[in-house]
């Protein structure tokens, strides 16, 4: 472990976080190359609402959104996002959210859910839900990954350029 932690401090010296920066999927234009996810969070499947809340928020979370009465909360800390959700999912889904920032503000320019479908299938990844080709605006799909775990793609704002 101290090795592991050590080797992460000597990249953070090194720069290796510039290469991020230098990433040319952030520059391209919407449909080209790697599908862009959008925001991401992990959607935890939780017991009680309540006390999942108070143990996160102890460990530096603060909700920045959510329905305690229709049970489910997201909290952020830092640059980390997590969904609290009470009787809604069977499993912890990865969540990714085209069209939004990490503040849940539209984004002007971002992968439509269904380019992003296009391009996963013509990879032959078989989806467990789909987007409806033919509309437009909000829509989501959901794939498995080998371990079994669910990755949903959640578009909540308008098609761009629409």
């Amino acid at each position: 472990m101290e090795r592991l932690l050590a080797g992460a401090f000597v990249c953070l010296l090194a720069g290796c976080a510039s290469v991020q920066a230098k990433d040319p999927a952030a520059r391209r234009s919407p449909g080209e190359g790697t599908p862009r996810l959008g925001n991401f969070s992990v959607s935890l499947t939780v017991k009680d609402l309540d006390a999942s809340r108070v143990f996160y928020e102890k460990l530096g979370f603060r909700v920045v959104g959510g329905d305690p009465a229709k049970h489910w909360l997201i909290l952020q800390n830092e640059t980390s996002t997590i969904g609290l959700f009470q009787g809604m999912f069977d499993r912890n889904v990865l969540t990714f959210n085209p069209g939004w920032d990490r503040a849940g503000a539209p984004l002007e320019r971002f992968d439509d859910v269904r380019e992003i479908q296009r391009t996963l299938k013509g990879r032959g990844l078989t989806l467990a839900s789909s987007a409806d080709e033919s509309a437009s605006g909000p829509a989501s799909l959901m794939l498995v990954d080998p371990d079994g775990n669910p990755i949903l793609i959640d578009q909540h704002v308008p098609s761009p350029g629409r």
